[in-house]
């Protein structure tokens, strides 16, 4: 919520261009602004460019900053100077020790300098200088305006006003200044006004801001959802434009693409993030393979029952239900949100082999790598959950089922065991499968409400149920005591077990008789001494095809 003072504040507008309002500093913030200034003052006294300088903190903070909102992280904006000269000058400034005296300045209240330089992929149309002062991340950049050309979201740079640089940022919210020398925050265009009615909006014409630079569109899903605010009608309504998501799928990189939506599904309300990707049909170009020719496309019409299903585990989470169950960790977190993203890809045949050998990927998984840039390990854990989620299912319903070897506890064991190689996080891949399994059972087309309930349960009965099912899979493997089963270490090694078979050379057949060993493990819980297990090796060398001495 927007502090008393902005909700309070009636705003200055002393022109038709800016309105300004007031904000408390932190005596921390104080001691910064006052270094800042006093660095400001001392190139001004060194009379090498003719222009006073000025500096603003921009965008982020000063948003979070009327939001209440805790950050560390401030860019500061110069107007006629580049942020690297600008923060050698401070160096400069700070190498007289009654300076450091002045502003109560420790060499560990110091961090070093760094030049970024330009990256247009990673959103770094201008050269940035960051260093960390008093425990904040400070970013120095000088004021710019840009230029977009029609077939690139990478602009021509130059220096540029206050307000040139305001109105050329992605939204409203993130356009606003706080003037270091005014002490007043500074609003070009509706920044305030929107964070009073918790609005995204963008400055300028939407369909040129976002045909510009068509990121612009991912970002402010990420910042709604974020900071739970509506979405201006008119900005959402190009959000959706055919010649925006065009542009969106040829001028942006999959790894911007990547970095936006990951951002989402690690904020605090990636449901709403993947709610608004739904709402403005955002999802064939967001989670797409760009390399397949003709790439086919998941129907998305029930999506929303796995989002949903997912929130309404994790707001039921006790510390023995599914959720806590499956999702052990932050990470866990957020590749539980990338599984329910691309579980539409569940209902997708998969591509036939055309050769005999190693299997493709899994479209799910492909989507994962060359639609969103997703690092190995995540690609890995979608692939596994995508290859085992038929096994994984049907454990579930032996489980119900009261099946015999559903008591096995070296047939489960050894299972665990497979799927957790076959991609990491085994659990996170049960978990998959209950999502497909409720996009399965669940239509809510023509069956929602004008006004849902806010339990998800009310609203999709078949969820008690299925919930029901998957709390019994979980108590029945915990019952056996073997949900860790893929963390079990093998009492006797490779090397021992060659030595206790008696110098025998280790060969194709080392696995199948650690596997073996495992299973004799798995069956003898708690015992320590390998004997049983060589012995049990032994009696099955034949069929292990162990060598004879």
């Amino acid at each position: 919520m927007a502090t008393k003072e902005l909700v309070e504040a009636q705003y200055q507008r002393p022109d038709s261009k800016m309105a300004t309002t007031k904000i408390t500093l932190t005596p921390r913030e104080s001691q910064l602004r006052d270094l800042l200034l006093d660095v400001a003052h001392f190139i001004d006294e060194s009379k090498e460019i003719k222009e006073k300088i000025e500096l603003r903190w921009a965008g982020g903070w000063v948003r979070d900053k009327l939001l209440d909102i805790p950050s560390h992280d401030i860019d500061t904006a110069i107007n006629s100077m580049t942020g690297y000269n600008f923060s050698t000058k401070m160096q400069d400034y700070l190498k007289n020790e009654e300076n450091m005296k002045k502003h109560s300045l420790e060499v560990k209240d110091l961090g070093g300098l760094h030049k970024i330089l330009a990256n247009p992929e990673k959103s770094k149309h201008l050269e940035t200088a960051t260093t960390r002062i008093l425990g904040f991340d400070v970013d120095f950049v000088n004021l710019r305006k840009e230029t977009y050309t029609a077939d690139s979201r990478n602009p021509q740079v130059e220096f540029g006003t206050a307000e040139e640089d305001a109105l050329r940022r992605d939204a409203t919210i993130n356009a606003l200044f706080y003037n270091l020398h005014s002490d007043q925050v500074e609003d070009f265009s509706t920044g305030l006004e929107d964070l009073d009615t918790r609005r995204i909006r963008t400055p300028l014409e939407p369909r040129t801001t976002f045909m510009d630079d068509p990121l612009r569109v991912l970002r402010l899903v990420r910042f709604a959802s974020r900071l739970s605010f509506s979405i201006d009608p008119e900005s959402e309504k190009y959000m959706s434009d055919p010649d925006v998501l065009d542009a969106l799928k040829l001028k942006i990189s999959r790894e911007r693409v990547g970095v936006e939506l990951e951002k989402m599904l690690k904020g605090n309300n990636p449901r709403s993030a993947l709610q608004l990707i739904d709402r403005l049909c955002l999802y064939s170009t967001i989670f797409t393979d760009p390399t397949i020719h003709l790439s086919p496309s998941p129907s998305t019409e029930n999506w929303s029952v796995v989002y949903d299903c997912l929130e309404e585990l994790k707001s039921n989470e006790t510390p023995k239900s599914v959720y806590q169950s499956l999702v052990r960790s932050d990470d866990a977190k957020y590749l539980s949100w990338i599984l329910a993203a691309l579980t539409p890809w569940s209902t997708v045949p998969e591509l036939v082999p055309v050769k005999k050998g190693k299997l493709p990927l899994p479209l799910g998984a492909m989507v994962a790598r060359e639609g969103i840039k997703a690092d190995n390990k995540t690609i890995n854990v979608v692939t596994g959950a995508f290859r085992n989620l038929e096994q994984i299912t049907k454990l579930k319903d032996d489980i119900g089922r009261k099946e015999s070897y559903v008591n096995e506890r070296d047939t489960v064991g050894m299972s665990i065991r497979r799927w957790d190689t076959q991609g990491g996080h085994w659990r996170l891949q049960a978990l998959y499968a209950l999502l497909v399994e409720a996009l399965k059972r669940n239509d809510p087309k023509g069956n929602q409400p004008s006004n849902p309930p806010r339990s998800i349960l009310t609203l999709y009965p078949a969820y008690e149920q299925l919930f029901g099912e998957w709390q019994g899979f979980i108590d029945h493997l915990e019952s056996m005591d073997i949900m860790d089963a893929a963390a079990e270490k093998s009492i006797i090694d490779g090397t021992s077990l060659s030595k206790a078979l008696g110098g025998i050379k280790p060969g194709v057949w080392m696995k199948p008789a650690l596997d073996v060993v495992m299973e004799w493990q798995l069956r003898n819980p708690g015992i320590k001494d390998p004997a049983g297990a060589i012995e049990e090796v032994k009696k099955r060398s034949e069929e292990l095809k162990i060598p004879k001495k």
